[in-house]
């Protein structure tokens, strides 16, 4: 029997695998495979991902000294990850930001040797293709794949070859197709591809092989953009994007492979530039299906999928909102919670998500009934706390078990290795979630929040998790540091015409007083009253530190009221008018006060996201709890040929002051 040691449990430290073994681990996480033999010395390696010998496309650079970081990838399948080894605790600030140096180091290596080898493989490329002959309609490639050569050409040794263009036309490598497909050594192919057919107004295929891309231009008498390969896809979707705008009719016949990969890779272009997907419905590409005796060409041209409904049919049935916590968070929706840092904002965020995941063993959240489901929570900082805000929520609420999954680290979700990462361990979850939190945006974000073009690909890899999962998706976000901007998310304007509910976390002020956390948008339902909650110390039975002291943490409750409804949401009320305002060029009626035309609130209302409908109604002088009929009936505001100015004499001295100055 073993002999017992008292004092305070502390847990064992976790077990984590060497570097190399991380390393090779991340590499199959990706559809890498890594060589057999890996060195962490800071030197950039080639190596075979197809197991073929004279294959060198696999490629890594990782540097040994604390904390070891770099970067790994493959130049054939346009992959490029990087890589930090976990070390089992979250790291330093010093130690982050040196790991993301290394990281950068590594790109840098990667991309002039690179750079190197596609300036030497250039000039070859272009001899090459110059001096290659037209093949035979009998040769053993087109007989075997029952295709015409469309362009291919042939080298002295009878394989074909085919042509990679980059976006600008110039030729940038070659694939051999023979024994088995090889691009040029060294040739840039990421960004590549070979249109056959001329591009009209129609419809565009899109595919990844030349056999696949000659069967469906004979079989449509259409243009197919060959990608070459499934990685490829999101980057030949978004350039045939930009060149033929977004009414252009695209659509990906992706190959229905066994590992998943060219389904998976449609679903990313899809989703990002908007695109249509077919697939054959058994393994195999559309040559093969073709060539099985099916119809392809049915395949291609689907009959309507019933997506232009009936009107008279469509109003029959009405359609309730479905909601994950009543009048707060809703089903299928895109949500953001925002507020200032240490403002309480994930607390309050965890208090709404685990409440989701809890089977039913919180029936409601601050007074609202509660939709269960599981729950996906992709936290990237703070882990170590965060393991203390859930034990603490599990043990004030006395749940034992929750439906949910918290990632290690952060990921760039709006890049396809960040998405692939994050989607790939979603798909593998025993059940698809019906939320999914990213807190904070800016850990999960490649890019600058401030960019409307970087926030409409996070925007869009968000769409793409909804769409796949069937579910929610909630942002945790900061807001900006001036006063005026504690109501509102950091960074571009997208974010908010993006969103079907926007959430403020307001802090408590100097005097004190509860955490104030108000909606500012509610797209498909009437926005809900605010609610004041505040902070509880919870202490973690059986939790000590390393000096023995009890863990303690905090989880969110309802709080006192610090002033009456009625006085909040006349104050919202005036700052919505106030907007509708400065919007309408802020101007004065004849007796000098401020005046709002009824077209220019209503322009303002719809721009913020509301309803058409929920828009008469705040209009409505009869709504007393409404916009215009609440100020109405406060004396703040009165009716004045086609609007209404202010009549309160201080908001008004207010508003022109501020127009003066």
């Amino acid at each position: 029997m073993g002999k017992l040691i008292n004092g305070p449990f502390r847990p064992q430290p976790p077990h984590v695998d060497p570097p190399e073994i991380q390393l090779a681990d991340a590499m199959r996480k990706v559809g890498i495979d890594p060589p057999p033999n890996i060195q962490i010395d800071g030197q950039l390696h080639r190596f075979s991902t197809k197991g073929r010998a004279r294959d060198d496309s696999g490629w890594y650079i990782v540097f040994p000294d604390e904390p070891i970081a770099g970067r790994f990838g493959c130049w054939r399948d346009q992959i490029d990850a990087p890589f930090r080894a976990d070390v089992g605790r979250e790291l330093t600030v010093a130690e982050q930001m040196i790991s993301a140096r290394r990281q950068n180091e590594a790109r840098e290596r990667r991309d002039a040797e690179r750079k190197r080898k596609a300036e030497v493989a250039a000039s070859t490329v272009e001899a090459i293709w110059a001096n290659a002959i037209t093949p035979s309609p009998d040769h053993p490639y087109l007989k075997r794949k029952g295709i015409q050569a469309h362009g291919a050409r042939m080298t002295g040794d009878a394989r074909l070859i085919v042509p990679l263009f980059l976006a600008d036309g110039s030729l940038s490598s070659v694939q051999y197709i023979g024994d088995e497909k090889r691009y040029h050594p060294g040739a840039v192919t990421r960004g590549c591809s070979w249109t056959l057919g001329e591009i009209d107004d129609g419809t565009i295929f899109v595919a990844e092989g030349f056999a696949t891309a000659a069967t469906i231009h004979e079989v449509s008498n259409r243009p197919v953009v060959i990608a070459y390969s499934a990685n490829n896809l999101p980057a030949i979707v978004g350039q045939l994007r930009e060149q033929h705008g977004d009414q252009r009719d695209l659509v990906i016949v992706a190959d229905n492979d066994a590992s998943g990969v060219g389904r998976n890779k449609a679903d990313e272009a899809a989703a990002r530039y908007g695109a249509r997907i077919v697939m054959p419905p058994e393994l195999g590409d559309a040559n093969d299906y073709h060539l099985a005796g099916h119809d392809l060409h049915a395949l291609l041209f689907p009959p309507s999928d019933g997506w232009l409904d009936e009107m008279d049919a469509f109003s029959e049935q009405p359609a309730p909102i479905k909601w994950l916590i009543r009048h707060w968070a809703q089903a299928d929706s895109m949500m953001m919670v925002h507020g200032p840092s240490g403002g309480g904002k994930t607390f309050l965020v965890l208090d709404m998500a685990l409440s989701v995941a809890s089977n039913g063993a919180v029936p409601e959240w601050q007074g609202n009934k509660v939709y269960h489901g599981p729950v996906v929570y992709l936290a990237g900082e703070g882990h170590h706390g965060l393991r203390g805000r859930v034990a603490a929520w599990k043990q004030y609420h006395g749940i034992k078990k929750l439906r949910g999954w918290i990632s290690k680290h952060g990921v760039d979700l709006n890049t396809a290795p960040g998405y692939q990462r994050a989607a790939d361990a979603i798909r593998a979850l025993p059940e698809p979630p019906t939320l999914i939190v990213v807190d904070t945006l800016h850990r999960f974000l490649s890019g600058d929040e401030n960019s409307a073009q970087d926030a409409k690909t996070m925007i869009d890899a968000c769409g793409g998790l909804m769409k796949e999962f069937g579910c929610s998706v909630l942002l945790v976000h900061h807001t900006g540091v001036a006063a005026e901007a504690q109501h509102r998310a950091r960074g571009s304007s997208a974010w908010k015409g993006a969103l079907d509910i926007e959430i403020s976390v307001v802090p408590p002020n100097d005097q004190g007083g509860p955490i104030q956390v108000i909606q500012r948008k509610s797209k498909d339902a009437e926005m809900a009253e605010p609610i004041n909650g505040a902070l509880e110390v919870v202490e973690i039975a059986g939790w000590f530190d390393d000096d023995g002291e009890k863990v303690t943490s905090a989880v969110f409750v309802e709080g006192e009221e610090i002033q009456p409804q009625e006085t909040s949401a006349l104050a919202r009320h005036k700052k919505t008018f106030e907007r509708a305002w400065w919007a309408g060029h802020a101007q004065v009626s004849d007796d000098g006060r401020p005046y709002v035309a009824k077209e220019d609130l209503r322009e303002k209302l719809m721009e913020d996201g509301n309803a058409e409908s929920s828009v008469r109604q705040m209009m409505k002088p009869s709504e007393t709890n409404r916009l215009i009929g609440a100020l109405i009936n406060s004396e703040q505001i009165a009716p004045e040929s086609g609007g209404w100015s202010v009549i309160d004499n201080v908001w008004a001295s207010a508003l022109m002051l501020a127009k003066k100055g």
